[in-house]
């Protein structure tokens, strides 16, 4: 059978999925199971209220004083009481059936009811033991919730079980698809809030269940709470009649489940018997695919929990609603510390929870609640697969040698950069189909790396027609993720990698805006990781920005924007990476380092058209490892100080600049030309700001003290400009980049529009150059007419001046 094969790859972290017969029915709860399942979620609940509010007392051992309440008070009680809810009666499932789960918030900034049930099952005082099973540990649990040097507000990485924060809303049930994908054995139970279902990331992510197969991938179930409100306002879908937030879902290929009321004991039964009939039907879904060999698209269940906000909380303040209205989304009580009655009410809401019925004298749950946690590594939040470092394996890799471009002369042949990249991704796909995949919306073979298709095709659960067959490159059993939104895809692949495997995303230039704050998130997620302790290196995320601004042309002005690479360097140093590898064999080495990295976001720029080849492959391996270069071939001021430094990133911009030198060696033959090429564009920073950054001293050896430098870049210009400014040569940087002018251009033409170009560098040069600015005027006035002649030419026959586009390096 099936099975055999799936439970054959399971890690050795992993086990063997629980066997349920397929007659097994949900058993309803007894009287004594929901008073201790209630019991437990009233231990949370407590744990989640005193985490907002107090710093002392945590037990109630004696009457509540001032001091004992927290002068700020911040946090999220409005969804906590509701993930607790979930969280629990998973954890009754998780026992029940022996299940291997990982639990998710979408709301993460109800990180309190999720840190609760976190700190019962006591996996949070083994990672942290001053947060000990007992009073003084549950004194310091509560003081350093949301306090300075304490505990986040959020489900941030700190936080055992987790791989999503939750801090901005939309990604979760993508981060959950990813942490599926190719773990048979794992059901991701997903909480999304009815907030969070109004963002396009989160709408979007629902077709997801199109693209998960039940023989090899593990199981989402998503739970969509419906608390009602936002911060200040109702949410949608709770305000829409039963029978189209229904169709909705059915809609979307979901069969939903509903769990709806407030009165605690009739829940916690509506639950129990509603979540155990969504494992039963996963389990069945999955038996039978894979005991029939068939990976038909089920209609995979999900729960639709409709609970009050604040559920259980101070039903009013001041007269005023507050659970089951907005009021309860943060601190419910305010202004404790100054209002009496405030103060009063605060006191009687902590002690509805009974707590001396729930901890022991010493603070510690007691015995017959604790027993209802999960064991071990079967805790959600001791699960390895929330700690994908620990479970990941590097990656079996060919030699990226042997899919090198030959150059036997630099700057005299021209290939597809991305071509060889795409067979190289297809023989790492093929060396691991279990632990690698290639992301991509809808342009891997726009991309040029449509030979990934050789061993794996397009993941694809939906319908088929028969023209498919011809081209189509479709099959249920791919690899290969395409999906046109980069917020689903991005999603994927960052739960694929914190799940502990391997990715390849690669996008248009000018639409890998779309997931910029993904970005964001990812890299604080990863920032903030390296100072936590337990957690393992997971692989960094890969992401190649190709159909770039200087090959936009056909596209025109809105596909012409490389600043992505501005947003990148906003972030955290530890943690991101920028290459611009100007030729096949520059990228070939860049990749095969970034996909062995951990703990980065390395974004490579390159495009995929047709461009000169510059580097063999050893010079290519030599100049990547070093970042940053002078190319002795490109230059002829061996032995002397040049006159002037020319140094350019990025592939259009170096053979622009290369034939610029060209263009000045020819009409000034004395001139001194010193080129230089940067790879790493982090070489450009000091050393004391990036790990990357060249020494003061290298930097002045390469650049000078007072020369002038022209660099010719990719992006936009004054990044090179923040990058270097400390420099000490800095006053003589003078950089050409994208100017946000372009349309549909000729390559040359969108390259002059912009000042990239070789005759605006020559141009550049004259003027910086003190000994040319008068006697280079001839050659300067020369160099605007080859402008006007190139844009005449373009505005006639379309393509650039054969002799100027086809332009090769002539030493």
């Amino acid at each position: 059978m099936r099975m055999s094969n799936i439970e054959s790859q399971l890690s050795p972290y992993e086990t063997k999925p629980g066997y349920i017969n397929m007659t097994t029915q949900p058993t309803k709860l007894t009287s004594e199971e929901i008073s201790n399942i209630d019991a437990y979620w009233r231990a949370c609940n407590y744990l989640a209220a005193g985490m907002i509010y107090l710093r002392d007392n945590p037990l109630l051992r004696e009457p509540l004083k001032i001091e004992h309440v927290k002068s700020r008070l911040l946090g999220h009680w409005g969804s906590s009481p509701g993930l607790s809810f979930t969280y629990i009666h998973l954890n009754r499932l998780i026992n029940k059936y022996d299940l291997n789960a990982i639990f998710l918030a979408g709301p993460g900034h109800g990180a309190p009811g999720v840190l609760g049930p976190v700190y019962l099952e006591g996996a949070y005082s083994e990672i942290y033991p001053n947060k000990s099973e007992d009073e003084h540990g549950m004194r310091q649990f509560f003081k350093e919730f949301s306090f300075p040097g304490g505990i986040g507000s959020h489900c941030t990485p700190e936080t055992p079980g987790s791989i999503h924060e939750g801090g901005e809303l939309g990604y979760s049930v993508s981060h959950a698809f990813g942490a599926a994908y190719d773990n048979p054995d794992l059901i991701v139970a997903v909480v999304v809030g009815d907030g969070e279902s109004e963002t396009a990331p989160l709408a979007t992510s629902w077709h997801s269940n199109k693209f998960l197969n039940p023989i090899r991938d593990g199981a989402v179930l998503p739970i969509l709470h419906l608390n009602g409100y936002k911060i200040n306002n109702p949410t949608i879908l709770s305000r829409i009649p039963h029978e189209e937030l229904e169709n909705l879902f059915k809609g979307y290929g979901w069969t939903p489940y509903f769990v709806e009321g407030s009165d605690p004991d009739t829940m916690h039964q509506a639950m129990a018997a509603t979540m155990e009939q969504c494992v039963l039907e996963i389990r069945r879904i999955q038996q039978e695919a894979r005991c029939s060999g068939q990976p038909i698209r089920p209609r995979w269940p999900m729960i639709v929990l409709r609970s009050p906000k604040g559920w259980t909380g101070p039903k009013e303040v001041d007269g005023k609603k507050v659970e089951g209205f907005w009021r309860a989304h943060q601190v419910p009580l305010g202004n404790v510390r100054d209002t009496p009655e405030h103060f009063k009410q605060l006191e009687d809401w902590l002690r509805s929870y009974k707590p001396e019925e729930l901890f022991d004298r010493d603070g510690r749950l007691l015995p017959e609640l604790k027993a209802l946690a999960p064991k071990g590594a079967r805790r959600m939040s001791a699960n390895p697969h929330a700690n994908g470092g620990l479970l990941r394996k590097a990656l079996h890799m060919p030699d990226c040698r042997e899919y090198a471009a030959v150059v036997t002369k630099p700057g005299t042949t021209s290939a597809e950069n991305t071509r060889p990249l795409g067979k190289f991704l297809r023989d790492i796909m093929s060396l691991n189909m279990h632990n690698f995949r290639v992301f991509g919306p809808d342009e891997n073979s726009s991309n040029k790396l449509d030979n990934v298709y050789e061993v794996s095709k397009k993941t694809w659960l939906a319908d088929y027609l028969p023209e498919d067959a011809d081209g189509g490159e479709l099959s249920p059993d791919g690899r290969v993720m395409e999906m046109l939104s980069e917020h689903t895809l991005e999603g994927w692949l960052e739960g694929y990698l914190l799940t502990g495997r391997h990715g390849f995303f690669s996008t248009y230039e000018a639409f890998v805006h779309v997931i910029d704050s993904m970005f964001n998130q990812h890299a604080k997620w990863l920032a903030m990781s390296k100072e936590v302790a337990w957690r393992a290196p997971v692989s960094s995320l890969n992401l190649l920005i190709t159909s770039t601004v200087w090959r936009q042309d056909h596209n025109g002005f809105t596909h012409q924007d490389p600043g992505f690479l501005d947003v990148v360097v906003n972030k955290s140093p530890a943690v991101t990476r920028i290459y611009l590898p100007p030729d096949v064999n520059c990228l070939l080495t860049v990749a095969n380092h970034c996909l062995n990295s951990t703990d980065y976001i390395n974004v490579i720029v390159c495009d995929k058209q047709k461009h000169l080849q510059f580097l063999d492959m050893d010079a290519a391996i030599k100049h990547c490892t070093k970042g940053i270069g002078i190319w002795g071939w490109a230059s002829n001021d061996q032995g002397f100080e040049p006159d002037l430094v020319i140094a350019s990133a990025g592939d259009i911009p170096t053979k622009e600049a290369l034939a610029a030198v060209v263009l000045l060696r020819e009409n000034f033959p004395e001139l001194k030309i010193r080129f230089i090429n940067v790879v790493d564009l982090y070489k450009l920073t000091p050393e004391s700001e990036h790990p990357h950054g060249l020494s003061d001293k290298d930097f002045d050896s390469l650049f000078t003290l007072d020369k002038p430098i022209l660099f010719n870049f990719h992006g936009y210009p004054w990044l090179i400009h923040r990058l270097a400014y400390r420099r000490n040569n800095h006053k003589n940087l003078h950089v050409r980049g994208y100017k946000e002018k372009g349309s549909i251009n000729t390559p040359l033409e969108l390259a002059i529009q912009n000042e990239i170009d070789r005759f605006s560098l020559v141009i550049d040069a004259i003027n910086r150059v003190p000994a040319l600015r008068v006697a280079g005027a001839h050659v300067k006035e020369s160099m605007r007419d080859m402008q006007i002649e190139c844009r005449n030419y373009a505005y006639e026959h379309g393509t650039d001046l054969p002799e100027v586009d086809n332009w090769v390096w002539p030493y």
